[in-house]
């Protein structure tokens, strides 16, 4: 065996600025909107869009990831709570992004902005999916960072313990197995896009994300702790319930683009 285990005890803090301060996570989200910027300004060049069409869509993405994760987390995992203290759900420096939350988020202000400007929802979906998947992997970076939404117990040698935590045995470190599904399926979506494969049928580049990105989560759930306690008693978890109608809709998103292929072809 090459290692015993990865003792992790990572300060989530880089910077103290007073009352607030400089963390991995945010620090990570923000990295990974800013590459999406410039993937999608390149996309946006490429197909004759302007730039101030672009600095738009970002501004509704990033209100949209921002509310859709956050009233994600108070309304799936903990209500009770955050009805009982309602100032709380303004307190995002506490921790507490649902990534169906985001995506909802997502879709609701991507489709608000192409209502504005007569754009195609699904041309849009197509491009913005893949960076979305690329924005998940330093989302859980940022989890690691934080020591949060690990594992079970495991006996794997890559296994970490969580000692911010108060962790003693070693458990699954599933923030890297999704961060790394995340980057396998941004690239191979980007490679799609860039080798024109299926970019016609409007729909089919977000239906495979969609299928893949929540058939990826639904399937690390398996080996993820709860998020809360409620779960237990469930015999799917919060994440693959709600991932499921997504893989569903991604599945539907295939047939119809097909469909439609095979409509104009004849």
């Amino acid at each position: 065996m090459i290692f015993d285990f990865i003792t992790w005890n990572v300060n989530p803090e880089i910077l103290p600025l007073g009352p607030l301060s400089l963390r991995w996570y945010g620090l990570l989200f923000a990295t990974g909107f800013v590459l999406g910027y410039f993937i999608l300004k390149k996309i946006f060049t490429k197909e004759g869009y302007s730039i101030e069409l672009l600095d738009q869509v970002t501004m509704y993405m990033v209100v949209g990831t921002i509310i859709g994760a956050r009233l994600g987390h108070v309304l799936f995992y903990d209500p009770r709570y955050y009805f009982e203290n309602p100032l709380k759900i303004f307190a995002v420096w506490e921790g507490g992004l649902a990534s169906h939350g985001a995506a909802i988020g997502i879709l609701t202000a991507l489709f608000i902005f192409v209502k504005k400007n007569k754009l195609s929802y699904l041309w849009l979906l197509d491009r913005i999916g893949m960076l979305v998947a690329l924005g998940g992997v330093f989302i859980r970076l940022g989890n690691l960072m934080n020591s949060e939404i690990y594992g079970i117990e495991t006996s794997l040698p890559w296994g970490f313990i969580f000692t911010r935590e108060h962790e003693t045995m070693p458990k699954h470190p599933t923030q890297i197995y999704e961060a790394l599904s995340y980057l396998f399926i941004f690239v191979f979506l980007y490679f799609l896009y860039n080798k024109n494969i299926f970019v016609k049928q409007r729909g089919k580049l977000f239906g495979i994300f969609l299928i893949l990105l929540f058939g990826a989560r639904f399937l690390i759930e398996y080996i993820k702790n709860p998020q809360s306690d409620f779960e237990k008693a469930l015999p799917l978890d919060m994440g693959q319930l709600l991932s499921i109608p997504l893989i569903l809709v991604g599945i539907g998103l295939i047939i119809w683009a097909n469909r439609k292929s095979r409509q104009k072809v004849s």
